[in-house]
């Protein structure tokens, strides 16, 4: 098998070539194009090729691994841009089903984990991150209204009320299948609206993308009296769980920012 390493050794001792933020691959043969086809190595941090000595030195994984985030919603974006994660969007075709026999946070970390599924296929090394977000009130399950009508009963049943918004999330490793799933609850205490506040909401078009047909991060903001628990996970993405949840697969946010702007001020 042949040794294929992306990038530069950054130091170089005797005979020891030490690597840093690199990713070793081993040529596994070729495919239907007759061209190389290299499989990543995550193997020992020291192993010797000839009369050389190769040192690992993995500083964080997000470095040398790609993020996938596996959503159409703009929203998710703008909360993972946050992290200042460099990653991608390759959104799946898999439609939720809340109507499975699951009970809501259940269901939540099912349908994240088939989006991540469903989009495993079209990257062979790469951390994905899928959600699912509905509004669950007095066990009756909220998606996204499919018309003006649905959106304006939705809201006239939250209207005065108090709801959960749930949010499942998994982070899937499309290499070795190491899968985390997670759900969050945050509860949403709304206002008493007047038919004309619902009818004006509805016709001003927000709420039609929306799972219980209100964006907290928009005009729906307005209706909303109080909010016990994370914000971010009413808008589809439950930013301190996922952070957390990345240690798990050597992603460290905080760290990774740090990092970055210890190099800006040298």
């Amino acid at each position: 098998m042949a040794l294929h390493v992306t990038k530069t050794p950054a130091l170089l001792i005797d005979n020891a070539i030490i690597y840093r933020k690199c990713q070793i691959s081993f040529q596994a043969g070729t495919n239907h194009r007759g061209r190389p086809l290299y499989l990543p190595f995550w193997g020992p941090s020291l192993f010797t090729l000839g009369n050389r000595s190769f040192v690992l030195i993995w500083d964080n994984i997000s470095a040398v691994r790609k993020i996938i985030l596996a959503s159409a919603s703009p929203r998710r974006k703008e909360i993972l841009k946050i992290t200042g994660l460099d990653f991608s969007v390759s959104a799946g075709d898999y439609e939720e089903d809340l109507n499975l026999p699951l009970n809501p946070r259940e269901l939540a970390r099912f349908l994240s984990r088939k989006k991540a599924e469903a989009v495993t296929h079209r990257h062979m090394d790469a951390l994905i991150i899928a959600a699912d977000t509905f509004i669950v009130f007095q066990g009756r399950l909220l998606g996204k209204p499919r018309s003006s009508r649905e959106a304006k009963k939705m809201l006239q049943m939250l209207n005065g009320k108090v709801h959960s918004v749930i949010t499942g999330f998994t982070i899937m490793d499309s290499l070795s299948r190491k899968t985390l799933s997670r759900s969050v609850e945050t509860k949403v205490y709304f206002k008493k609206l007047t038919g004309k506040e619902i009818a004006e909401y509805v016709r001003s078009g927000e709420p039609m993308d929306k799972a219980g047909a209100y964006a907290v991060q928009g005009l729906g903001a307005v209706f909303i009296k109080k909010i016990d628990g994370d914000f971010f996970n009413v808008m589809g993405l439950p930013l301190h769980a996922l952070a957390e949840s990345l240690k798990k697969f050597g992603v460290n946010v905080l760290k990774r920012r740090s990092e970055e702007a210890r190099k800006r001020g040298s």
